[in-house]
């Protein structure tokens, strides 16, 4: 079955997919953080780019 082309926004933005290891790996170059810390903070706060970003400045500095 074809996805349905109606349903298509910018809402994926606000989260950070886990299970992509691109999204994963520009969200740690962004901060400079290690992939592994990426991982465990998405673990830890969720996959709300907004938490995540705030995590990860507080983990950096």
């Amino acid at each position: 079955m074809a996805d349905n082309k109606s349903k298509r926004g910018g809402s994926d933005r606000s989260r950070v997919a886990a299970g992509e290891g691109y999204e994963v790996r520009y969200f740690a170059r962004k901060h400079g953080i290690s992939r592994e810390q990426a991982e465990q903070l998405i673990a830890k706060v969720g996959n709300d780019r907004e938490k995540l970003n705030a995590a990860a400045e507080k983990l950096k500095g």
